[in-house]
């Protein structure tokens, strides 16, 4: 076992991955949804800048305990893939949450109950959109990528306002679920590219 620090340098491969380098890119189900929340600035979309927060997902295989004679055989269960939680700094034209809300509205409408903006409530592909967080090397490029297959926004969290909110720019959460997710390094052979709301497949 090497007591070195320089072969620990060594090991520690680019200085290690940092959490304040990363990247959501946000898709919509349809362009009426959507509206200016992919405006462009210098080639990024807004939300790549907007969404200060996220996490690079966890799974759970679980576990489906036979007994057996007075011992316990575990065996593989089924996966199970929590929701996704984002942060959002919120813009002056509330683009971004805007969308959101749209998108939650177009699900079910408030006012009628019922689905709109092209969206029809039992078709999971018309309401659903693939949305990615990137892990950002120190130089920019992309070291790891994670794609969020079929998700849609279950909560958009209240903003808090007051007279007494002074030197701060507002903020809210937003909870989506998804089907499942893939990453660059998993054994599925295709994983969905999203780039600005638009979802291509890449090798």
């Amino acid at each position: 076992m090497s007591l070195r620090i320089d072969d620990f340098k060594s090991a520690l491969v680019g200085g290690g991955a940092r959490a304040n380098l990363m990247r959501v890119n946000l898709s919509w189900p349809n362009a009426d949804i959507q509206g200016d929340a992919n405006l462009n600035f210098g080639g990024d979309a807004l939300h790549s800048f907007m969404v200060k927060q996220a996490q690079l997902p966890a799974r759970t295989v679980n576990t489906i305990p036979v007994p057996f004679r007075g011992r316990e055989l575990k065996v593989s269960g089924d996966s199970q893939f929590e929701d996704w939680t984002i942060t959002v700094i919120n813009d002056n034209n509330f683009a971004i949450r805007n969308a959101f809300e749209r998108w939650q509205d177009a699900i079910n409408s408030a006012a009628s109950n019922i689905s709109s903006r092209g969206v029809d409530a039992g078709v999971l592909a018309t309401y659903t959109a693939n949305l990615e967080v990137e892990q950002l090397g120190r130089n920019g490029d992309v070291i790891k990528r994670y794609v969020f297959n079929g998700a849609f926004p279950t909560s958009v969290d209240a903003i808090e306002v007051g007279f007494d909110n002074a030197d701060t720019i507002e903020e809210f959460g937003v909870t989506l679920a998804y089907q499942w997710w893939e990453s660059d390094t998993t054994s599925s052979a295709t994983t969905n590219r999203v780039t600005a709301g638009v979802v291509t497949p890449t090798v």
